[in-house]
């Protein structure tokens, strides 16, 4: 069972002291192809928050940037830089490792320099689940897909190597892309800018979340 909207509001609390305070500042520069951000992971420009503990590990490795959770129910995220953004589509390949089905991971926009636990987030999990959520600090987390409940969909692939995930975080509406087909999109206006980032989580039960990020972009919606 993967965590309730109640008990990830806890968790968002948990990470941040973990990764999000250690966050760096540098702005990433433009892509020469029109894009705002863009990151294959390799190279020097290693601006993402990293670090290991003993409940969890964001690490760049082997030109990807390698999330691993290794305590139940936990979530994690690591974000590029402190650059607030709007109106955008954000696309990363996530290759899954995990040797927990209900591992889940993707995308987070919209999220408060200032109260980092607001935020839109995208999730998808290998057996085809996903939600659309809204986290607010002091408040449960609300799934804004299938009536707060977690949705499944045929269109993604069920225990596949990797998935092309795209999210749209517009001006009040929220869109899931997996592999080029569109999941979902709600109508939610609480936030219209913030940071980015990506995030990994563990099912409360089970352990063993494992998944390396690669060519991360974002580009700016029409």
């Amino acid at each position: 069972m993967k965590p309730s909207p109640v008990t990830l509001l806890a968790i968002l609390a948990l990470a941040a002291a973990t990764l999000a305070c250690g966050l760096p500042s540098i702005p990433g520069l433009p892509g020469a192809d029109g894009s705002l951000l863009k990151d294959d992971f390799e190279g020097f420009s290693k601006n993402w928050g990293t670090g290991t503990d003993t409940d969890s590990a964001v690490e760049y490795e082997n030109g990807g940037l390698r999330f691993q959770v290794f305590r139940t129910g936990y979530f994690i995220w690591s974000s590029p830089n402190q650059e607030e953004y709007s109106n955008i589509r954000i696309e990363v390949t996530a290759k899954n490792q995990s040797s927990d089905s209900l591992a889940a991971f993707g995308i987070l926009c919209h999220q408060g320099t200032t109260l980092t636990e607001d935020m839109y987030y995208f999730a998808i999990s290998p057996n085809g689940d996903y939600a659309i959520a809204k986290a607010v600090t002091g408040q449960e987390d609300l799934f804004l897909t299938n009536q707060n409940e977690w949705a499944s969909s045929s269109l993604i692939p069920k225990n596949a190597d990797s998935y092309r995930i795209a999210a749209e975080c517009g001006t009040g509406t929220l869109t899931l892309f997996v592999n080029g087909q569109k999941i979902d999109s709600v109508q939610d206006s609480t936030y219209t800018s913030g940071t980015v980032g990506l995030f990994a989580w563990n099912d409360e039960k089970e352990r063993g979340t494992d998944v390396t990020f690669d060519d991360f972009v974002i580009t700016r919606l029409p």
